[in-house]
Order: C-alpha cells, then structure tokens, then sequence
C-alpha cells in the first residue's frame, strides 16, 4: 500500500509569540500536518508544552495535528492529548515496559486517532515487531529525541526497508535534520511523512522551501 508524501513542519521550531501566524504561515505554504514535539523533562532531558497548549493549536489549525509523546508515561497522558485534538498520537518503544503498550494502541486506534509509535536511533526494528498489526504510522527517530537542529543520522534509513519487509504496510515517518540536502535519501528509503523544523520555520520563504521538500522527497534523490 503506498502512501501520499506529507510534509509535517515541527513548531518546536517556531516562533511560540505568534504561535497562531506561524500555523497559519505554513498552512498556506503547503504544510499536510502538523507536528508537535510533546517533552516531559524525563524521557528526555527538555521540558515544551502539554494539553492545554495542543488544544489552543487545535482551536486555530487546520491541518491534522501528528503529535509525538517524548515521555515516559503515555498511558497516563493520551487521553487528554486525544481529547486536547490529536489526530495522529505517538509514543516511543523504549518506554513499553511502563504499562501494555498494545493495549495503548488500541484505544488511540478506538478513540479515532491514528497510533504511532517511534523508536530512537540505537533501537532496532525488531522491537515493533508485537505492535505492527496495530500501528497506523511508525516514526524512526533520525536524531536522538530531544532537541531541535540536530544532524541527520543516514544510518537510520535500513530500518525504513526492514520495516517494509517485515510486512509493516502503514506510513513511516521520519524525524530529525530532515532539509533539501537530506529528505530524497529518506524518501528513497521509503519514508512518506517527513517532520522538518527549523528548514522550514528557518527558511525566508516558506512556501518554496515546502515545495522544494516535496519535489526532493518524490525525486527521491
């Protein structure tokens, strides 16, 4: 099954003072979602913003909100995520030992969200391996979870393919140094969401960097 490219703009990377210009910025340069860093202080070493914030960026958005939980606990959060107006709720592997994480899945899924789940640099594939039947979308990290403007880590890109070849047949996204210079190699991979920050809050004209990313992304080189 193949899917659309979609261009996720990360608003950790934009400018929180005109937090609802700059949705709307990259709304009309083309953005497909919108992607929303969520960190707790303690599965990474960053603290950004919660329910409250998510449901003000619902209020004024009008793209689907691919929110990604960097933290330990999602079993206690994903319902007031998905009640602040998730559409896509994702959670890391690393922290299925806190609770049952299918079971976690499933109620995104029932909630009517899609449910994601992310793995860091240095976790394998085979970790998703229990969960992929129940996966809308696998998101591989290609930088450490955390922070923002970090380079990209080509080693990641197999996991794309293993992923596929594993029978996985749902969106892979991918986040971390995703630019001009970097998103045709993922999108080679195989990877159809791509969550770039500052390339495009960065770039002086918004509208020709997304489009450059798509053109790239479908060039594939």
């Amino acid at each position: 099954m193949s899917h659309p490219h979609r261009i996720a703009p990360s608003l950790l990377a934009c400018d929180f003072a005109h937090l609802a210009d700059e949705i709307r910025s990259v709304e009309e340069a083309g953005a497909d979602w919108l992607h929303l860093d969520v960190m707790d202080g303690h599965f990474v070493p960053n603290l950004t913003f919660g329910p409250s914030i998510t449901q003000a960026i619902k209020r004024c958005a009008s793209r689907p909100l691919d929110v990604h939980l960097m933290i330990t606990d999602p079993w206690q959060y994903a319902d007031a995520f998905l009640d602040a107006g998730a559409d896509v709720l994702t959670f890391h592997v690393e922290v299925e030992d806190g609770g049952d994480a299918a079971a976690l899945l499933d109620r995104i899924r029932e909630r009517g969200a899609k449910a994601g789940l992310s793995l860091q640099p240095d976790t394998p594939v085979e970790r998703l391996a229990p969960y992929l039947d129940r996966l809308d979308l696998v998101l591989v990290m290609s930088v450490f979870a955390g922070f923002g403007g970090q380079q990209f880590m080509a080693e990641v890109l197999p996991k794309v393919g293993e992923l596929r070849d594993r029978g996985y047949r749902g969106e892979i996204s991918m986040d971390g140094g995703i630019g001009p210079a970097t998103i045709g190699r993922s999108a080679a991979a195989g990877t159809n969401v791509f969550v770039a920050g500052t390339a495009i809050f960065g770039a002086e004209d918004r509208k020709h960097r997304i489009t450059e990313l798509r053109e790239r992304a479908a060039a594939g080189a």
